[in-house]
């Protein structure tokens, strides 16, 4: 049956392989038996209808779909492990080598890779959906990427910027960058980016270096990202989809990938796409129930019956996250009833906040070099020098151009950051260009605060990693920045001076008062020093005298023990 196979897609030109390439995949099959058929073809349909295989085959291999665990039991909806790329020690076809025969990566020439991965590409668009046969061909994972932009503002400076961070969320994903390409225009090319001179040297370039993957720094519309890749035929996939596939790695509690999962939906909704018979339609009206002639609806296509099953996911997603989000605002009411200060960290990502809130609570938070490396909000109860208890929430990390789908699916988790008492607004000291940083992060808060029209809330800048940060640089930040802390996490430095200015902060909102506690309400006297700060404590014969710094709600609460005020 793979000889048959094979020679059909060799008769019909979808592929074009050497006749010595023929024989070496053939004999590879042909020796170790591995030949993999499905003849089930209810199991199959059954299967191409799930929404797990509509998002999988509309990314084509290229995200992770994540979806939450309560959400298998409603939606259908299962995870998928997201593969890391490595050594491939499996064979090229699906089942049946032995550890013996598998050849590995290093032992394939370019040119023998080539020719697998055209095989591989040449059957993903080639195979017929209503053929009952289908022979499954180990893919090569070699994750090997080329990074495409366009320059349409900024200096030479800039743009390097921008392609390194491109570089890092790709490393991140569990890609090897081989190559990076970007154009100086004055806006992207509406039909294929890098317009069509660029995409014929891009050609050149993903031939010479055999890469499997190209990635856009931008959002590319599904006509662009058709284009490209029937222009290139390799994978294309924009800044979006790869943030969207890292989140998906990342997210580890059930709301973290719930949200992942609807962002996900969101994006593709519109970018669902189909081939050969996945085009057709269905049939409508009464002709399930053999209507007849003249009593056929138009049905609807296999696109838009994807569209529909992501629609109703969608909305159950969006059920459940709200039904997270009530709880999530119960433990954050219960929280400011106890009138412990609420400080949330926020920042770029990966401008070391993991490592800040370790540093000032000691708490063993996760701290991985890496993009994203915290997706679920994170709280940690301290106490800072003079005694007052805080709890600090390290919260999920902001870029430049955060896709809008992961705005709104995260927005009960950003809130965290909006309804703090204060805000420490960490930014990367290593970083070239931080100030865009800042303007990256305050552009979301922004946003935010004016669609919940709240205040935006105080913050404090703590520019961290000044270990490894460039004296100029600093030297910038200084200038352009108010009411500034420097730190470095790693090392301690300036960790102290930044918890003297959060209780400056705190001391200036509290209330200062002295209470008259009669003896017999000795437990107003133990919650005066477990959340305020306690000045002076004395005693009389009517009761004990407290000078304390105090929240105004606690102070208001306790308004008729109170005998003077400063």
């Amino acid at each position: 049956m793979v000889l048959f196979r094979l020679g059909q897609l060799l008769n019909n030109g979808r592929l074009s392989l050497r006749h010595n390439q023929v024989l070496a995949v053939l004999q590879v099959a042909w020796k170790n038996n591995v030949v993999t058929m499905t003849t089930h073809m209810n199991d199959k349909k059954k299967t191409e209808n799930s929404t797990e295989t509509i998002l999988k085959r509309a990314f084509r291999g290229t995200t992770a779909i994540v979806g939450a665990d309560q959400q298998e039991s409603e939606s259908g909806l299962e995870p998928v492990s997201v593969p890391q790329p490595q050594p491939v020690t499996e064979p090229y076809f699906s089942v049946g080598v032995s550890a013996e025969a598998q050849p590995t990566v290093g032992e394939l020439d370019l040119e023998d890779r080539s020719s697998l991965r055209s095989l591989s590409r040449g059957r993903s668009y080639a195979t017929d959906q209503d053929d009952g046969y289908d022979v499954e061909y180990r893919k090569l994972r070699l994750e090997r990427v080329i990074l495409v932009g366009v320059w349409t503002e900024g200096t030479t400076a800039e743009i390097d910027a921008n392609m390194q961070e491109l570089a890092a969320l790709a490393e991140t994903a569990g890609s090897e960058v081989v190559e990076m390409f970007y154009q100086r225009r004055d806006r992207p090319d509406p039909g294929t980016y890098i317009g069509s001179g660029k995409v014929q040297e891009l050609r050149e370039i993903v031939a010479a270096t055999s890469v499997d993957t190209v990635i856009c720094d931008g959002e590319l519309s599904p006509g662009q990202m058709i284009a490209l890749e029937k222009a290139l035929d390799v994978k294309v996939i924009d800044r979006t989809m790869l943030i969207l596939d890292i989140f998906a790695q990342h997210a580890k509690s059930k709301e973290g990938k719930a949200q992942v999962s609807l962002a996900q939906m969101e994006y593709l909704i519109t970018r669902v796409r189909g081939w050969g018979s996945a085009l057709s339609r269905q049939a409508g009206g009464r002709a399930g129930s053999n209507g007849g002639v003249g009593l056929r609806g138009p049905g609807e296509t296999k696109i838009e019956a994807d569209r529909r099953r992501l629609r109703s996911d969608m909305a159950k997603l969006r059920k459940e996250i709200a039904g997270m989000k009530t709880a999530r605002d119960v433990k954050r009411a219960q929280r400011k009833s106890s009138t412990i200060p609420q400080i949330a960290i926020a920042g770029y990502t990966n401008a070391g906040k993991s490592s800040l809130i370790n540093a000032l609570t000691g708490a063993g938070v996760l701290v991985e070099d890496a993009l994203f490396a915290t997706l679920d909000p994170t709280t940690r109860r301290a106490e800072l020098a003079d005694g007052r208890s805080v709890v600090f929430t390290d919260t999920v990390g902001f870029v430049r151009h955060l896709p809008t789908q992961l705005v709104e699916a995260f927005r009960s988790t950003l809130e965290e950051v909006v309804e703090a008492d204060l805000v420490l607004h960490v930014v990367d000291g290593s970083d070239p260009f931080p100030l865009k940083q800042i303007e990256a992060v305050n552009g979301v808060i922004t946003d935010i605060v004016r669609e919940l029209k709240v205040d935006a809330p105080p913050e404090i800048v703590v520019v961290n990693k000044i270990d490894a940060a460039d004296p100029l640089v600093l030297a910038q930040l200084r200038h352009a920045l108010e009411d500034v802390v420097f730190v470095s996490a790693h090392t301690g430095e300036g960790i102290a001076e930044l918890e003297a200015r959060i209780e400056l902060f705190l001391n200036s909102k509290d209330a200062h008062v002295e209470l008259l506690i009669p003896f017999a309400r000795g437990e107003i006297v133990s919650r005066l020093h477990r959340n305020g700060t306690v000045l002076r404590e004395d005693y009389l014969p009517e009761g004990t005298v407290i000078e304390v710094r105090l929240p105004h709600a606690l102070a208001e609460e306790l308004k008729e023990f109170v005998v003077g005020e400063n």
